[in-house]
């Protein structure tokens, strides 16, 4: 996985407003359907893991899991993040070619 080429893309998405991070503004988004993509981190503790994972498979939502905590808020600009939602169909779909 080419760690610069989704982490740009991811930071594109986000000054483009079609991200939301944060564990209860995902689990928002996954319910109200808005969210095509999540991202977590693999350094997430285990509770939050299973709600995210449980969240995404039950709606339907695509998971994919990159490094850590701090790999995936540098990309979107902040300090460290554990989870976030991708509600744009086109940054998910590239997003999800790139993490495969």
């Amino acid at each position: 996985m080419s760690n610069n080429r989704w982490a740009s893309l991811l930071g594109l998405a986000n000054r483009a407003r079609k991200v939301t991070s944060g564990e209860e503004l995902t689990v928002k988004e996954i319910r109200s359907g808005k969210a095509k993509l999540v991202l977590l981190a693999e350094d997430a503790s285990e509770n939050t893991m299973k709600k995210i994972k449980d969240k995404c498979s039950s709606y339907g939502v695509p998971l994919r899991k990159v490094s850590d905590r701090y790999t995936l808020g540098h990309a979107i600009g902040k300090d460290a993040r554990v989870v976030v939602a991708i509600i744009d169909e086109g940054f998910a779909n590239k997003l999800l070619t790139m993490l495969d």
